[in-house]
């Protein structure tokens, strides 16, 4: 029988120094769309639900009375769906998407909030921006202020390719 050599040289690997702090409190915060940001993600979609519903409801049924309003309704159901549908997905692109979204919400919503307010017979019927969001407590003037600094607080990491 042969005897098999057995080698006493041991090789050591170069000890890595560990994460960093900050790479730490990166991995440790939750996803954009997790925790705090899934109730986010569900309340655009129920915007997204009932602006959608409204337009769709207006349009069919007494678009001649109002049709910039109605189609202004549709276009705010459609910045409602893209932003509810990129919040809830991850990534670099995503983000980006979620975030034009929101301040293309954040512009309408004050836009016509004051067009509103300063001209009212320029809309004949209401739209889910009309007086600030009045008609919804105004919750669609506070919602994209809330998912802009929820954004800038989740921006991608950098491994995130996508």
């Amino acid at each position: 029988m042969a005897r098999q050599a057995h080698s006493t040289r041991t090789t050591t690997a170069p000890v890595s120094p560990g994460p960093s702090p900050d790479a730490e409190a990166a991995s440790a915060r939750p996803a954009r769309n997790e925790g705090l940001g899934r109730i986010l993600v569900m309340v655009y979609a129920v915007f997204a639900l009932s602006a959608s519903a409204r337009s769709l409801f207006q349009i069919l049924t007494h678009f001649e009375r109002a049709p910039f309003a109605y189609v202004l309704s549709a276009f705010a159901a459609a910045v409602y769906v893209v932003a509810t549908l990129s919040l809830a997905r991850r990534g670099r692109r995503a983000w980006a998407v979620a975030l034009a979204a929101v301040l293309v919400e954040l512009v309408g919503v004050v836009g016509v909030g004051l067009l509103t307010v300063l001209d009212p017979q320029l809309f004949a019927d209401a739209t889910v921006w009309s007086r600030f969001g009045a008609g919804y407590g105004y919750v669609p003037l506070v919602l994209p202020v809330i998912g802009l600094a929820w954004l800038l607080a989740h921006r991608p990491r950098p491994e995130e390719v996508r």
